[in-house]
């Protein structure tokens, strides 16, 4: 039986995904599934960069807007939705394009790889814990125990530690020590483009973008969605955790500078990530004519009309 064919927009934060992905789209008659942990969340507009009203009349989006931020949305649960997503588009005679920069997610619905299982009380006492020595305390045991899964893991993603520490108490094995992520065979016929830019030229879009953030009113937002209550994995989202960590008295100018440093570091963690995946064509995200490269790509790699 042919597998279903999908192609994949993927790299770093503010490197250009969102942009081309619409001209990407619309040459290839695809419709476009986020693979972001965080544009899954309602209301978390502000920070999440997510494609606005013009794009999502011109080109249909899945998986924006789909859990409100009091809910927090498994790999399990993401994973599912977006191989629905994608079978659906399939059906249409539609090109499904997967568009984002979330590593775990995009493996997760692409290949088959098995989820460790979970435990409600372990996790509730890690969460408890984490909340007594802080994610940094926690991550040091995870260093501890398992050294490839920390080097992965952001020092002060409290959810992803306690994820990886949860796993090594119900299954007594490292959180890495699960080779089917080691095996990059997907279970779609797959192509994947992955943009990249200079460092310098990255940092100066994350702070640009950031600017925006903060003049779209990312402060009064966060704030406005921890009144209502949001779950460990909405408050983890890049922007809204700075502001909230940094309390009410904390000026424009810190949080700028934090969220900058804090996004910078992320983009380095995605670019180590998607190097180690061997299916990715890089291609330079300044490029002129990128929009006519990618589709020639894709055109060729999937055999498309």
């Amino acid at each position: 039986m042919d597998r279903t064919k999908v192609a994949a927009i993927v790299g770093p934060t503010a490197v250009g995904k969102t942009d081309v992905s619409l001209d990407v789209a619309r040459a290839l008659d695809a419709e476009i599934v986020s693979v972001d942990s965080m544009q899954v969340y309602r209301g978390m507009d502000a920070g999440t960069a997510k494609p606005g009203p013009h794009a999502r009349a011109a080109v249909v989006h899945h998986l924006i807007d789909v859990a409100e931020p009091t809910h927090d949305v498994t790999v399990a649960e993401f994973q599912r939705a977006g191989r629905r997503a994608v079978e659906e588009i399939a059906a249409r005679g539609k090109l499904p394009l997967l568009v984002g920069g979330s590593g775990l997610y995009f493996r997760a619905l692409v290949d088959d790889l098995e989820l460790p299982p979970r435990s409600e009380a372990v996790r509730a006492a890690l969460e408890k814990e984490a909340q007594s020595v802080g994610p940094e305390g926690l991550y040091e045991r995870l260093r501890a125990l398992d050294p490839g899964a920390a080097a992965r893991i952001e020092p002060g993603n409290a959810r992803r530690i306690v994820r990886a520490l949860e796993v090594i108490e119900v299954t007594g094995r490292p959180f890495s020590d699960n080779r089917s992520w080691d095996d990059y065979s997907s279970i779609y016929e797959l192509a994947i483009v992955g943009l990249e830019r200079a460092r310098a030229d990255l940092v100066a879009r994350i702070d640009s973008r950031v600017n925006e953030m903060l003049e779209r009113g990312l402060v009064e937002e966060a704030r406005r969605l921890e009144e209502r209550g949001m779950s460990r994995a909405a408050r983890q989202a890049l922007g809204y955790r700075q502001v909230l960590d940094a309390g009410p008295d904390a000026s424009r100018d810190e949080l700028r500078a934090a969220i900058v440093k804090a996004t910078a570091r992320y983009a380095r963690r995605q670019m180590s990530w998607w190097r180690s995946d061997p299916r990715i064509a890089w291609h330079d995200a300044g490029s002129d004519d990128l929009a006519t490269g990618l589709v020639a790509y894709f055109r060729e790699a999937l055999r498309l009309p």
